[in-house]
């Protein structure tokens, strides 16, 4: 199965150009972007809301880009930095498009910003409703009776 935008040429940075312009169509007042060895991370206010968003960043190192196809051929420096870097901007242009689809659908109604973005609105302490609340999920789903799929069907 292909990634979305996996062959894009849309440098990292211009993604999240477009997200902070889309961000600020939509009526975010707020915006900050940092990053780290493992993350990117964009937060931003709207609706009287901090939303942070954890944008997993792939391990240059791993295998993946380093070797080739044929077992134990290493790849050059240069071809393992390319598909690095392309797998980074892979996971800019999904992110733009989750945010924008996002912001969208709160635009016509379908949905609100809170319902949208609830796992990644930062409670206070600093922690995200989703780490928050991953770990309770978890547990019900390991221990507890999960509701059918559709109604009438089988509770599991």
């Amino acid at each position: 199965m292909s990634r979305y935008a996996e062959r894009t040429e849309v440098p990292s940075d211009r993604s999240r150009a477009e997200i902070e312009r889309t961000l600020r169509r939509y009526g975010a007042t707020q915006f900050a972007y940092g990053w780290d060895r493992n993350n990117a991370t964009i937060m931003f206010e709207i609706a009287e809301r901090c939303v942070l968003f954890r944008l997993p960043l792939p391990d240059r190192n791993a295998a993946e880009f380093t070797m080739t196809k044929r077992p134990g051929v290493a790849r050059t420096e240069s071809a393992a930095e390319n598909l690095y870097e392309q797998a980074v901007r892979q996971r800019w242009r999904a992110l733009a498009l989750v945010i924008k689809a996002k912001l969208e659908a709160t635009a016509v109604g379908i949905t609100t910003i809170e319902q949208e973005f609830l796992a990644h609105i930062v409670l206070p302490g600093g922690r995200t409703v989703g780490e928050h609340t991953a770990p309770a999920i978890a547990a019900a789903y390991a221990g507890g009776r999960v509701p059918a799929l559709l109604p009438g069907g089988d509770v599991r």
